[in-house]
C-alpha cells in the first residue's frame, strides 16, 4: 500500500515537472509570436512586399540625331525578337533546330543559347535571336503549336536610314562590354542594352540614352512574374541636332563611292558648321547594331582601304601645293613683293641636288599669282629658302594646320608641320635647305588632314578669322540642351591685301584659261568657284624614271600613285561655302579631285537657293486657319 502511495505522487511529481516544462515551452512561444507578429509586423510584412514585389527597369526609347533641316539619322524602329522559356519547352534542343529551319541561315547561335539555359533559371526568357524581318515574324507566328516555349517580342532598335553615308559621322551603337560597367548607371546592366561606341553617338551617349523607367511586378516564391501592378515609362533620351546638311553629305558619299579610298569636307566658312564630311570606304553602322559576325569583323580590320578610320579627320597626307596658299601668304608676310618673279626652266639646282617642277620643260617666267594658278614649283623652292621653314610652318599653324578642333568625334589627328627645332627634338639632327625646298611643295615631313585644308580655306576667305569647325548646333549635356550663342572668332591677322591677292589666283586657278583646274570650273558666274590644286607624291621618281619617261599614273600599282588633293570655295564674290577634296592614289588632283570639289559646289549652292526658296514662300503663304500668321 506504501509503495502504491510513493509511486503516485512520483507520477504526480513527474507529471507536475512535464506539464511545467510545457507550459514555460507554449509561453516562450506565444512570447515569440508576439514578437514577430505584433512587435516586428511592420518589418516582416516590409520583407513579405519585397519578396513578393519585383522593381524592374526599363530602357527608355533612344534620342534621336538629325541634321540641320530636321532630317533624321538616327532613329529608333520596331525590333522584332524571338526569345525561348526553357522550362516550357519540351525539348530546348530540338526547339532550336526547329527555329534555325524557319529564321535566316546563321541567325540562330545555338551553342550560345544552351549555355544561356544553364546558367539561368528555368522560367527566364532567353533571347535565340533579334531584329527579324515581317517575314520570319509570320512563319514563327504559323508554326507556334510546334515551337513550345518560344515567344516574339516587340522592342526598339537603333536605324541609320543612310548607312554607310553617315558611318563616320554617327558612329554606332553596340552591346555594353565588361570595361563599360562603371556601375553608376544600372541600365548597363539591362540584357540587350545598347550604348555608343563611335562618332556621334558615344561622344554624347549619356544624353541620347534618356533616364530609366521601371516596372513593378508580383512574383512567385521562386520568382516567376504572376502579374504587372505598376508602370512608370522612363525619360527618353535627348534630341540632337547636327550642323549636316544630310543632302549634301548623301551628294559627296554618292561622289566618293567611284574611288577606291578618298575623304571630303564641306564648311560654312564663316560659322565653321561642317556640312559634310565623309570618309570613303564607309561601313553599315547598322551591322554593328545587329551584331558582327567574327568574319565580319575581320573582313572591316583587313579591308586595304581601312573603313573603319575617318579619314577626313584621321587621314594624315602630304598637302602637296594646296600647301602652297600658305607658302604665298608667309612670302607676302614676309616681305616678298607680289611681283617678285622668278625663271621656271623645269628644275633648280641646290648644292648636288636637282630640284624638278612638275612641268618637265617649265612655266617660263613666273610671279606669284602665276605661280600659284599654274603650280610652278620652281617660285616656291625659290621664295621658301628666302624665308625658311619657320615663317612658313607659322603661317601654316595660323591658317589651323598641324592642331586638332575638338568636333564632337574621337580619332581627330593633328598632323605635322615641321619646324627646325621639332626635328631637333624629334629627330636629333639639324635641319636642311633641301628639305624647306621640299616642304614648300606640301611634301616631306609636312602632314594634313582633309578637315585641317578645309579650316585652311575657311580662314583664308572669310577675311581672316580663325574659324573652328563644329559638328553640332546646340550645347549638350546629359541633364539638358540649349543653343550654342552666335561663334566669334578672333583674327589670325593676315593683311587684306595679301588675301586678296591669294584669292585671286584661286579664282585663277579655276577660271583662268591656264589654271590647273580649268576644265572643273562652273560656268555659271554667280556659282563660279575658286581653289587650289594639289598632288603629293607617295614615292620618289627615281633618275631613270625621269630619263625614261615616268610612268602613266593607270599603268602604276593603286599604291604607287600619288594622292590628289584640291581645296576651294565658292562663289568667288563671296564666299560661303569651302570644300577640300583627298584622293588616296587617285593621281592627279585637277584630273580627280577637283571635279568632284566641283560637283559638291554646285550641289551646295544649287540645294542651298532651293531651301531657301522655299522657306520664303512657306513665309509669304497666307497663314490657314489654326495657325498664326
Amino acid at each position: 500500500m506504501k509503495t502504491d502511495k510513493t509511486r503516485e505522487k512520483l507520477f504526480s511529481r513527474r507529471a507536475a515537472i512535464l506539464l511545467g516544462g510545457q507550459l514555460t515551452l507554449f509561453a516562450g512561444l506565444g512570447a515569440r509570436m508576439y514578437y514577430l507578429q505584433v512587435l516586428q509586423a511592420d518589418h516582416y510584412r516590409t520583407l513579405a512586399e519585397d519578396n513578393r514585389i519585383n522593381l524592374r527597369l526599363l530602357a527608355p526609347p533612344r534620342g534621336y540625331i538629325l541634321d540641320r533641316f530636321g532630317e533624321p539619322i538616327a532613329i529608333n524602329v520596331q525590333n522584332y525578337r524571338v526569345v525561348v522559356i526553357r522550362e516550357q519547352a519540351k525539348e530546348l534542343s530540338v526547339t532550336l533546330a526547329r527555329l534555325e529551319e524557319l529564321l535566316e541561315s546563321g541567325s540562330v547561335d545555338a551553342l550560345r543559347v544552351l549555355r544561356d539555359a544553364e546558367r539561368r533559371r528555368a522560367f527566364v526568357p532567353i533571347t535565340v535571336a533579334e531584329n527579324l524581318s515581317w517575314g520570319e515574324v509570320s512563319r514563327l507566328e504559323v508554326n507556334a503549336p510546334n515551337l513550345p516555349g518560344v515567344q516574339i517580342e516587340v522592342g526598339l532598335s537603333r536605324y541609320y536610314p543612310l548607312g554607310p553615308a553617315v558611318s563616320h559621322v554617327i558612329g554606332y551603337v553596340a552591346a555594353v562590354s565588361e570595361k563599360d560597367l562603371t556601375g553608376k548607371d544600372p541600365l548597363l546592366e539591362l540584357p540587350g542594352f545598347r550604348i555608343g561606341k563611335s562618332g556621334v553617338e558615344k561622344r554624347y551617349d549619356t544624353a541620347l540614352r534618356g533616364k530609366a523607367g521601371n516596372s513593378q511586378v508580383e512574383v512567385n516564391a521562386v520568382g516567376r512574374v504572376i502579374r504587372e501592378l505598376r508602370r512608370e515609362e522612363g525619360e527618353p533620351g535627348r534630341e540632337i541636332s547636327l550642323t549636316l546638311d544630310i543632302g549634301l553629305q548623301i551628294k559627296a558619299a554618292e561622289l566618293l563611292a567611284k574611288e577606291r579610298s578618298a575623304a571630303a569636307v564641306v564648311m560654312d566658312p564663316h560659322r565653321g558648321d561642317v556640312l559634310a564630311m565623309v570618309s570613303s570606304p564607309g561601313y553599315n553602322p547598322n551591322a554593328f547594331n545587329e551584331g558582327l559576325s567574327g568574319n565580319e569583323w575581320r573582313e572591316l580590320v583587313r579591308d586595304p582601304h581601312a573603313p573603319l578610320i575617318n579619314k577626313a579627320i584621321a587621314g594624315h597626307y602630304a598637302p602637296g601645293s594646296t600647301f602652297k596658299l600658305a607658302v604665298a601668304l608667309a612670302a607676302l608676310e614676309a616681305g616678298i613683293p607680289v611681283d617678285h618673279s622668278t625663271y621656271c626652266r623645269g628644275h633648280m639646282t641646290l648644292g648636288d641636288r636637282r630640284f624638278h617642277c612638275w612641268k618637265k620643260h617649265g612655266h617660263g617666267r613666273v610671279a606669284l599669282v602665276d605661280a600659284l594658278r599654274e603650280s610652278c614649283d620652281i617660285w616656291f623652292y625659290d621664295v621658301a629658302l628666302k624665308i625658311g621653314i619657320d615663317k612658313i610652318a607659322a603661317m601654316a599653324r595660323r591658317l589651323g594646320l598641324g592642331t586638332t578642333y575638338d568636333i564632337d568625334i574621337a580619332g581627330e589627328k593633328a598632323g605635322l608641320i615641321p619646324t627646325r627645332g621639332w626635328k631637333r627634338a624629334a629627330i636629333g639632327s639639324s635641319w636642311q635647305k633641301g628639305e624647306t625646298v621640299i616642304a614648300a611643295i606640301g611634301q616631306g615631313y609636312v602632314l594634313s588632314t582633309p578637315m585641317q585644308l578645309a579650316v585652311m580655306t575657311s580662314r583664308l576667305v572669310n577675311g581672316g578669322f580663325a574659324v573652328t569647325p563644329r559638328l553640332t548646333r546646340d550645347r549638350i549635356e546629359a541633364d539638358f540642351i540649349a543653343p550654342k550663342p552666335e561663334p566669334e572668332f578672333p583674327s589670325i591677322g593676315i593683311p587684306e591685301e595679301s588675301r586678296r591677292i591669294v584669292m585671286q589666283a584661286m579664282d585663277e586657278v579655276v577660271n583662268h584659261v591656264r589654271g590647273t583646274a580649268r576644265r572643273s570650273r562652273l560656268k555659271d558666274p554667280a556659282m563660279a568657284m575658286g581653289g587650289k590644286t594639289g598632288t603629293s607624291q607617295v614615292r620618289r621618281i627615281s633618275v631613270s624614271e625621269r630619263e625614261g619617261g615616268v610612268r602613266k599614273t593607270e599603268e602604276k600599282p593603286w599604291r604607287e600613285r600619288d594622292h590628289a588633293l584640291f581645296v576651294g570655295y565658292a562663289p568667288v564674290q563671296a564666299p560661303q561655302y569651302v570644300v577640300s577634296v583627298v584622293v588616296e592614289h587617285g593621281g592627279g588632283g585637277s584630273k580627280v579631285a577637283a571635279p568632284i570639289a566641283r560637283d559638291l559646289m554646285e550641289h551646295a549652292q544649287r540645294h542651298n537657293s532651293a531651301r531657301d526658296k522655299d522657306a520664303q514662300e512657306v513665309a509669304a503663304a497666307p497663314a490657314t486657319k489654326g495657325q498664326q500668321p
